[in-house]
C-alpha cells in the first residue's frame, strides 16, 4: 500500500455510497473520524467573503501605491491585480464548493496535480499567512500612533496580539461571529468612505472646494519612475505598484480553507464566491478611483516611514477637507480592520498548518485537536510567529510594514499561480472521468480560460514584482530579499519534495473526486424560503 493510500485510509473509512445530488458518475466515501467541526453559518462566510480581507493594504498600503504610481497608475495596478484575484477566486471556487474538505485548495493540490505540488503550495501558503500576522499587527501600532505617540510600541503591539489569539482560540465559530461584526465594521466603512469621497470631490465639504480631476492634471496622472521621462517612466511607475496591490487582495482564498468549518457549505461557498466581483469592484477599484481623485501623488503624508496613521490616504484627504473629527473616527475604523486581518491572518495559517499535516506534509502533531475541533498545536506554533512584530520596535513599525507587504504579496501570487495550475488539472480530471461540471455546485463558463489567465498572470506578476532593483544606482538587498525569496522557494521546495517523495504527476483517469464527499453532501441541505421580505431580504445579501 501506498503512502497516499495508507494516510486516506488513516483519515478516511472507504465506504461507498452513491448519491443522486452529484450524478450517477461520483461514487462517495464517507468520513468516520472526528476532523474539524461545522460551526461557522451562512452568513459568517458570506461576510468574509465580503469583506474578510479588506486591511490595512487597502486602508494604509495605499499610500504606498499612490504615491508609487499616482492615481492611473495605482487605479490599473489595482484592475488588473484583481482581474487576476476573480479568475483565481472562480477557479478555486469550483473545486472547493464541490469539495469543501480540510486542507481546501493544498488538499487539491494532492489529488488532482501531485503530492510534491502539495507539499510546495502549503508551506508557501503557510509561509505567506505567517508573515502576513506581524504585518498587520505591526500595521495596527502605526494606527495607533495616530492618536498617541509617548507609548511604547511593543503595549500596542501585545495589545493586539492577545485579542487575536483569543479569538482564534475559541474555534471556528468565534472567528466567524468576530469577523462577521469586523466585517461588517468595514464594510460600512468603506461604504461611508465612498459616499463621503463623492460629496468631497464635488465640493460638498466645509471648504467648499471642487477638487473634480485637479490631482489627475498636476502632479498628473502617473509618477514617472526615478524621474525617467515618458511613457517607460510611467509604466514603470505603474508595474512598481503591481506588489502592493497584491497585497491588498492577498487573502480571498480563506472561503475555500474555511469550507471544512462552514454548515451547509454547497450552499454557502457558491454564494460567497458569487459576492467576490462585488468587493472587487466596489471596495477596491471604488476606493482606489476616490483616494486617487481626493490626494495629490506627491503629499509627503503619503509616507508611511514616517510610522503614524497620517499616511493613510483616506485620512489626508478627509484632513484636506477640513473636517476635524472625523479622521479620528476613521482611524479608530481601520485598526478594527486591521484587528479583523490580523485574525483571519492566524485563522488561515493554522488551518494551512493543519492541512499540510493532514495530507503528509507536516508532523503529525500538528493535527491534534480539542474535542471542540480546535487544532489547538497549530494555532499556537502560527500565534508565536506574531511576536516577529516586535522587529518594529528597532525599525519602525511602517517599515517592518513595508517588508512583510511585499513578501506576503508575492507569496501570495505564488499561491494564485499553484490554484491555478491546480484547476487546469481539476477541470481535464473531470472531462476524463465523465463528470459534467454543470453538475457541480457552481461553475463558471470563463473556464479553462480563467485558469490559465490565472497562472500565467501571476507568474509574470511574481516575475516582475522586484525588477527595479536591478535598474544602476537601486540596488536594495532588503528588497530583493523580500520580493524574490518567496518565488525562489517555490521550484526549490517543489523539486525537493518531488525527489524526496518519488512522486509523479496524478493520472487525469486516478484523479479522487470521491474521498469526503459523503459527509459534505450530509452536511448539505436545503434552506427553505423565509415568510417575510425582509428575511428574503438578507437571504439575498447574504
Amino acid at each position: 500500500m501506498s503512502h497516499n493510500e495508507e494516510k486516506q485510509d488513516r483519515i478516511f473509512a472507504r465506504k461507498p455510497s452513491v448519491s443522486s445530488d452529484v450524478g450517477p458518475q461520483v461514487e462517495v466515501l464517507s468520513v468516520t473520524e472526528p476532523t474539524l467541526k461545522r460551526q461557522m453559518k451562512d452568513r459568517h462566510i458570506a461576510m468574509i467573503s465580503i469583506g474578510g480581507v479588506i486591511g490595512t493594504g487597502l486602508f494604509l498600503g495605499t499610500a504606498t501605491a499612490l504615491k508609487e504610481g499616482g492615481p492611473i497608475g495605482m487605479l490599473l495596478a489595482y484592475v488588473v491585480v484583481g482581474s487576476l484575484c476573480y479568475t483565481v477566486m472562480i477557479s478555486l471556487g469550483e473545486m472547493a464548493a464541490f469539495l469543501p474538505i480540510p486542507g481546501g485548495h493544498l488538499t487539491f493540490a494532492e489529488r488532482f496535480v501531485d503530492p510534491a505540488w502539495s507539499f510546495a503550495m502549503g508551506w508557501l501558503y503557510c509561509y505567506n499567512w505567517i508573515v502576513i500576522l506581524p504585518a498587520e499587527v505591526s500595521a495596527a501600532s502605526v494606527v495607533i500612533n495616530y492618536w498617541n505617540k509617548s507609548v511604547n510600541d511593543a503595549a500596542w503591539i501585545t495589545l493586539c496580539l492577545a485579542v487575536v489569539v483569543v479569538i482564534n482560540v475559541f474555534g471556528a465559530g468565534a472567528y466567524g461571529e468576530a469577523e462577521f461584526i469586523f466585517c461588517s465594521v468595514k464594510v460600512i466603512t468603506i461604504v461611508g468612505l465612498l459616499i463621503l469621497g463623492i460629496v468631497l470631490d464635488l465640493g460638498g465639504g466645509p471648504s467648499h472646494d471642487r477638487v473634480g480631476f485637479r490631482y489627475w492634471k498636476n502632479p498628473g496622472p502617473f509618477v514617472q519612475f526615478d524621474n525617467i521621462g515618458g511613457a517607460k517612466g510611467q509604466f514603470l511607475g505603474w508595474s512598481a505598484v503591481m506588489s502592493q496591490a497584491a497585497f491588498s487582495f492577498i487573502g480571498t482564498e480563506v472561503v475555500a480553507i474555511a469550507g471544512a468549518e462552514v454548515k451547509n457549505p454547497r450552499r454557502s461557498i457558491p454564494k460567497a464566491i458569487r459576492r467576490v466581483y462585488v468587493r472587487l469592484l466596489l471596495f477596491y477599484v471604488g476606493g482606489v478611483t476616490i483616494i486617487g481623485l481626493l490626494v495629490p501623488s506627491n503629499d509627503d503624508r503619503l509616507d508611511l516611514a514616517n510610522g503614524t496613521a497620517a499616511a493613510s490616504p483616506f485620512v489626508i484627504a478627509i484632513s484636506n477637507a477640513g473636517i476635524k473629527v472625523l479622521p479620528s473616527i476613521i482611524n479608530a475604523a481601520i485598526l478594527t480592520s486591521a484587528w479583523s486581518a490580523a485574525n483571519s491572518d492566524l485563522y488561515s495559517s493554522s488551518r494551512a498548518l493543519y492541512g499540510l499535516a493532514l495530507n503528509g506534509n507536516a508532523p503529525k502533531v500538528f493535527l491534534k485537536l480539542t474535542r471542540h475541533g480546535l487544532p489547538w498545536v497549530s494555532v499556537a506554533a502560527c500565534g508565536s510567529i506574531g511576536l516577529l512584530s516586535y522587529m518594529g520596535l528597532s525599525s519602525g513599525s511602517g517599515r517592518v510594514f513595508g517588508w512583510f507587504a511585499n513578501m506576503t504579496a508575492v507569496a501570495g501570487l505564488a499561491s494564485w499561480f499553484g490554484i491555478g495550475v491546480t484547476y487546469i488539472r481539476f477541470h481535464r480530471g473531470l472531462r476524463a472521468q465523465g463528470i459534467d461540471r454543470k453538475t457541480l455546485p457552481y461553475h463558471s463558463s470563463l473556464q479553462p480560460f480563467a485558469g490559465w489567465y490565472a497562472a500565467i498572470g501571476c507568474f509574470l506578476a511574481m516575475l516582475f514584482s522586484g525588477w527595479f532593483v536591478f535598474l544602476k544606482g537601486h540596488w536594495a538587498t532588503d528588497t530583493f530579499v523580500t520580493d524574490y525569496l518567496p518565488m525562489m522557494l517555490f521550484p526549490v521546495l517543489y523539486i525537493g519534495a518531488k525527489a524526496w517523495k518519488r512522486s509523479v504527476l496524478v493520472p487525469y483517469e486516478a484523479m479522487d473526486f470521491k474521498t469526503g464527499l459523503q459527509e459534505v453532501l450530509d452536511a448539505s441541505f436545503d434552506e427553505p424560503p423565509s415568510k417575510y421580505w425582509i428575511g428574503r431580504a438578507w437571504s439575498w445579501l447574504m
